[in-house]
């Protein structure tokens, strides 16, 4: 299975992005996926996640100004960042757990490789 991000780039503070995460491979079903974010010299954090039910959970910093979704029948993910501050700047990480797999014994996690969010004037 891989994931793969796109979405990032430049934007100045109060404008807004959208991320895209799509999980490839001989996939039968994703359970809970989400976006975390790693800025220079700060340890990976949460952002938002989205269970295969659609309950969603965000981190206090981005309430409000953020929204996951998901498609399933593409197992794709989606993070609409509006409002981008500053300290938004990071590269976001999407996730995918709880994945079932053809052929697969039990349930494995996976990471995208990221992809550059910088907020700027």
């Amino acid at each position: 299975v891989q994931l793969q991000a796109s979405g990032g780039g430049l934007v100045q503070p109060g404008g807004s992005l959208r991320l895209s995460c799509v999980a490839s491979g001989s996939i039968v079903s994703i359970g809970t996926m989400g976006w975390y974010r790693q800025a220079p010299g700060k340890q990976r954090e949460l952002v938002a996640s989205i269970g295969s039910g659609s309950s969603t959970n965000y981190a206090d910093s981005v309430k409000g100004r953020f929204t996951i979704s998901r498609d399933n029948a593409k197992n794709t993910v989606y993070l609409q960042m509006n409002s981008l501050k500053p300290e938004d700047t990071a590269v976001y990480y999407c996730n995918a757990r709880n994945v079932r797999e053809q052929y697969v014994i039990g349930q494995h996690n996976y990471w995208g490789r990221g992809t550059l969010v910088t907020v700027s004037s």
